[in-house]
């Protein structure tokens, strides 16, 4: 087979300057070296060691199907122990792993998710009502303040007002880390020297208030009747009857924090970024969420398909990461172990290949009455294998129901409690922030009131 024993080829650059150009325009840097190189390449980065880029979906597909013994994502993640802790969901691997997501499947079943759906749209209309009118200002700090809420009250399940307030104040200092943070994240003994001591302190100052939460909820006599999911996490019993450390329930309230907060009020700001600039769109928009509010099913469905088209054209997270522990063939190369591969969402959904047109924003075509998504063409990948958003396999996102949930329910108070001005400003790039592709201007919008 071509390429067989050999890594594909990439960038000739040395590895500072990848890592570089990669830090400052990662997914620009990506899709050049696609133009380049083609659907598989190699990329070498200063203290993460060589990847190997994957852009079909078909490679992608076998590794997100490959033996987890093998395709180690956990250890791929493992640059954000410094913060998430060494028990995350997203940093082990293998049985722990398995084990450790089947005790936190049940606050994202549909059902659960759907109960907090109210709570949902109350928080938003509560934030919208702050909004300045007739200014432009940018959305994703107010999206950012409504999924952070979100958290804290359907995951967390705080109501205590002191703790509430601190928990408001402290997470978003944390979970914004900067390029120099993310150095400390990664090697946690940085944590001790004077650049990094205050993330060190703002760590344990969020350690502090999520401890008091566990020690709540385990003493809670209704703990029961909790439907938050802290409450099913202190519940929750694996086969052996063995529950949760209080240790191990904090990382796992880091993570929903972590991965549930952040990405969700990016690709709501992205969402709302796009609808404004396509007025087309945005009236059809309005339309549905007026419908929706009014109980009407085919206007949650449009203002799914709005998320899902934003989810595409500006994946939150551009690529993922499977560190080999093996030697093993990918996409027609034998990679040795220690080779991480990098399944490149973004590079996926702006493939002509796989969507007609795929820069221009069409919610209509993620309906699922659209006769051209309910078919695959010839030699098109199914879409559930070309949209990839939440990743895929035994490590697909398990806040993918919440998160879609909340990316609705918000835009459907959104569209029909203020008017969005449509701009002709050209749009907003994404810029790296950790490893989620924010718009670089924050999401500038205007709103007028109704």
């Amino acid at each position: 087979m071509a390429g067989l024993d050999t890594l594909p080829p990439g960038p000739p650059l040395p590895a500072f300057i990848q890592t570089a150009l990669m830090l400052r325009w990662w997914s620009a840097a990506a899709f050049a070296c696609r133009r380049r190189y083609g659907d598989v390449f190699t990329v070498r980065l200063a203290g993460f060691g060589t990847g190997v880029y994957l852009a079909n979906p078909d490679d992608i597909r076998a590794v997100f199907a490959g033996d987890p013994r093998i395709f180690h994502a956990g250890e791929a993640n493992s640059v954000l122990s410094g913060v998430l802790g060494h028990s995350s969901v997203l940093v082990l691997d293998e049985d722990l792993h398995r084990d450790r997501r089947r005790l936190m499947l049940a606050p994202f079943h549909r059902e659960a998710v759907a109960r907090q759906e109210p709570l949902i749209a109350e928080i938003t209309a509560a934030n919208i009502a702050g909004w300045p009118v007739g200014t432009e200002f940018a959305v994703s700090e107010r999206m950012s303040q409504i999924t952070l809420e979100v958290i804290l009250r359907t995951a967390i399940g705080a109501t205590d007002a002191h703790r509430l307030a601190a928990l408001r104040s402290v997470m978003p200092r944390l979970l914004r880390l900067g390029s120099w943070d993310t150095l400390a994240v990664a090697r946690p003994r940085l944590q001790r020297r004077w650049p990094w001591r205050s993330l060190r302190r703002r760590i344990a100052e969020a350690d502090a208030l999520l401890y008091a939460e566990i020690a709540d909820r385990r003493s809670d006599p209704n703990l029961a009747d909790r439907t938050d999911a802290l409450a099913m996490l202190v519940r929750a019993a694996d086969a052996d009857g063995r529950r949760m450390t209080d240790l191990e329930l904090r990382d796992q309230l880091m993570t929903l924090l972590l991965a549930g907060h952040d990405t969700t009020a990016t690709a709501l700001s992205w969402a709302l970024e796009r609808l404004t600039r396509h007025p087309e769109v945005l009236a059809v928009a309005v339309a549905a969420a007026r419908a929706a509010a009014d109980g009407d099913p085919a206007g949650d469905e449009y203002l799914d398909a709005v998320a899902r088209e934003t989810l595409r054209l500006r994946p939150v997270v551009f690529d993922v990461g499977r560190l080999l522990k093996e030697p093993v063939e990918v996409a027609g190369y034998r990679l040795p172990a220690g080779v991480t591969v990098i399944p490149a969402i973004g590079l996926v959904h702006t493939d002509a290949n796989h969507y007609d047109d795929p820069d221009e924003f069409r919610p209509e075509r993620m309906l699922a009455t659209n006769p051209t998504e309910a078919t695959t063409p010839p030699g098109r990948a199914a879409p559930a294998h070309r949209w990839l958003p939440f990743g895929g396999g035994n490590r697909r996102c398990l806040g993918a129901n919440l998160a879609l949930t909340e990316m609705r329910v918000v835009l459907r108070e959104v569209l029909r409690r203020v008017e969005l001005v449509p701009t002709s400003a050209s749009g907003e790039r994404p810029r790296p922030r950790g490893v989620i592709q924010h718009p670089h201007r924050g999401a500038l919008i205007r709103v007028r009131s109704i």
